[in-house]
């Protein structure tokens, strides 16, 4: 019985050495699953961007395929317009922002000479080719042409009929009504406005000269009681739907989604053309030779851009803009950027995870980008 005893003591002894090595031990820490997770701890890390709606629909469509590839990473982008992106890029209060336009000179330089504490040295990389549509609503009218002159003499509020000698000219047979021309436009620093207002400085030199081109401009029509504001892609289209008579510029995506009514523009060509994948492409062909490298975003100019030539090409295509830092403070932070970058600019133009109205870029300009950022 004694022996008995002793035996059983040394085995709870052992057993409970056993169970304190195992309590000190802290647990293993668990294998990253994503390339954003930091090594260590497989901490989440979150991403937050900030600017253009002209891609807002795309950017959230490749923010959720890749989030649930990538579990660990979280990324938010709020489409405050291209200037708030800007801006917000580059006072350190987002990740990565969204900007329609290529950024100016002015805003690259002050990129470049006074970075945020967040990071250092900007990247612009165009993410995807869009197109601004002029879209209308006018009762029993479901086709409708017009060209670059006649809708900035439209805009500018010079044209203030639906049934106006120059709008009747391009469209024979029509029964265009008597109604005034209600005029809605961008009330927030938009590159949708920029891009839009850029294409009427190319054909018209009156726009050119008077109004110019800007993500905000002094709308005519406004003193005239013709002009409405809206905020963002959406607040503009939410008002053509409420407003009778009334015409806007928009991008094709949510003309799509709203099933608007969508201008045939004459091109630089003579033709008129309705945006597509194929007068998108065909347009991007001819002008893809003019994107910056993504350390000199400035010098990529919106003007050789658009108005495209060629009998296909729709004349307001665009590129809109991803900006990143190519140095973060935050390595972790930084690395997953960047990763969401590169996939971006290359799975992510899979013509699966593309949102229709939107055309991907081509393989050659992608992988030429990425080559010269050195991510």
């Amino acid at each position: 019985m004694k022996r008995t005893l002793i035996v059983l003591a040394v085995l709870l002894v052992a057993a409970a050495l056993c169970g304190c090595a195992q309590n000190n031990n802290p647990p293993s820490s668990p294998t990253p699953t994503t390339t954003a997770t930091t090594p260590s701890t497989g901490k989440t890390i979150i991403i937050i961007g900030d600017g253009a709606t002209f891609p807002w629909p795309q950017i959230n469509k490749w923010i959720d395929v890749y989030t649930k590839e990538h579990p660990n990473v979280k990324i938010e982008y709020n489409g405050g317009g291209s200037g708030k992106g800007q801006s917000d890029f580059a006072n350190g209060v987002v990740d990565f922002a969204g900007s329609d336009p290529p950024l100016t000179k002015l805003v690259w330089d002050r990129l470049v000479n006074h970075p945020p504490a967040e990071g250092k040295d900007p990247l612009q990389f165009p993410d995807i080719i869009g197109a601004v549509v002029v879209c209308y609503n006018v009762p029993g009218v479901k086709h409708l042409r017009l060209d670059g002159p006649t809708i900035a003499e439209i805009f500018m509020g010079k044209i203030q009929y639906w049934d106006d000698p120059a709008i009747k000219t391009l469209n024979p047979g029509v029964n265009l009504p008597h109604k005034e021309i209600i005029v809605v436009h961008r009330s927030d620093a938009s590159g949708t406005t920029d891009i839009f207002t850029t294409y009427l400085c190319l054909v018209s030199p009156e726009w050119n000269s008077t109004i110019g081109a800007g993500k905000s401009v002094n709308w005519p029509v406004d003193k005239m009681g013709r002009g409405v504001a809206g905020e963002g892609n959406p607040g503009v289209v939410n008002i053509l739907k409420t407003t009778p008579y009334s015409i806007c510029y928009t991008e094709l995506s949510y003309a799509i989604k709203e099933s608007l009514s969508v201008v045939a523009i004459k091109n630089k060509d003579g033709y008129f053309v309705l945006p597509n994948a194929t007068t998108i492409k065909a347009a991007a062909t001819h002008v893809s030779s003019h994107i910056a490298p993504p350390n000199a975003g400035y010098k990529e100019n919106l003007r050789q851009l658009l108005n495209a030539p060629g009998k296909d090409s729709y004349p307001i295509v665009a590129f809109s803009h991803l900006l990143v830092w190519k140095h973060y403070s935050d390595p972790a932070k930084g690395k997953a950027v960047h990763d969401f970058i590169k996939w971006v600019l290359t799975q992510g133009q899979n013509d699966k995870y593309i949102v229709t109205g939107y055309v991907g870029l081509p393989k050659s300009l992608t992988q030429k980008l990425l080559s010269e950022a050195e991510i």
